[in-house]
């Protein structure tokens, strides 16, 4: 499968710098360039593309709202964040929009393109640090819940499938998840697989979210 690819970032050596790398690969396509997150947002509805390389600083609109509007108009393509700053408000903004991943833009060729794999094939590039952070921030707004029920959806998975969940939901990445449980790494990413189509999650950071927010975890 040949991956599609819109690439939206406001400098048009950097575009060309990405589509460069992206054209040398067998598995991907670049289908467009945007200078600016409207643009991102026509291009991604017209074009439906599988995965869209969103730079955060644009004029206009910026990349975080053009997110927030590509996955209201086009569900199908993920957003990969990639930003000249390290800063934790930006991951935040980015992955709250429905971004799912994050990465700077000075990341190793290689790195980005397993990131675009990933992303494309319905996982979530987000380090661990990023993670536990997020999580630090959804603690104080997630309700107690009170004597309400968990979340029924919960039952779809086997006893396996909720411990991996709850390691997700701590932030763990697969390998330590693997590490933790006596896993092979493989067996790990078939669970999560399974776990997202079950709840109907579209990523990890859905899952981190349902993991909170159906009580399986309690926020500390």
């Amino acid at each position: 499968m040949t991956i599609r690819i819109l690439i939206a970032d406001d400098e048009a050596l950097l575009r060309m710098a990405f589509g460069t790398v992206l054209e040398a690969q067998p598995d991907m396509a670049p289908v467009g360039e945007a200078a600016d997150g409207a643009q991102a947002v026509r291009l991604a509805r017209e074009l439906r593309p599988d995965v869209v390389l969103m730079d955060v600083r644009m004029p206009g609109t910026d990349g975080i709202e053009a997110t927030r509007q590509v996955v209201r108009v086009s569900p199908q393509s993920r957003v990969l964040i990639l930003t000249t700053f390290d800063l934790d408000e930006y991951a935040f903004a980015g992955l709250s929009a429905g971004a799912s991943g994050f990465l700077l833009k000075n990341t190793r060729p290689e790195e980005l393109l397993t990131a675009i794999r990933r992303v494309a094939a319905g996982d979530a590039v987000v380090s661990p640090r990023i993670t536990r952070r997020l999580l630090e921030n959804l603690r104080p707004h997630i309700p107690d819940g009170g004597s309400a029920g968990p979340d029924e959806r919960l039952g779809r998975l086997s006893a396996r499938e909720r411990e991996v969940l709850v390691q997700v939901g701590c932030g763990l990445s697969n390998t330590e998840i693997a590490a933790t449980l006596y896993l092979a790494e493989a067996t790990v990413k078939s669970h999560l697989g399974r776990i997202l189509q079950k709840l109907e999650l579209r990523d990890r950071i859905q899952a981190v979210i349902f993991a909170y927010e159906s009580r399986l975890i309690r926020p500390a």
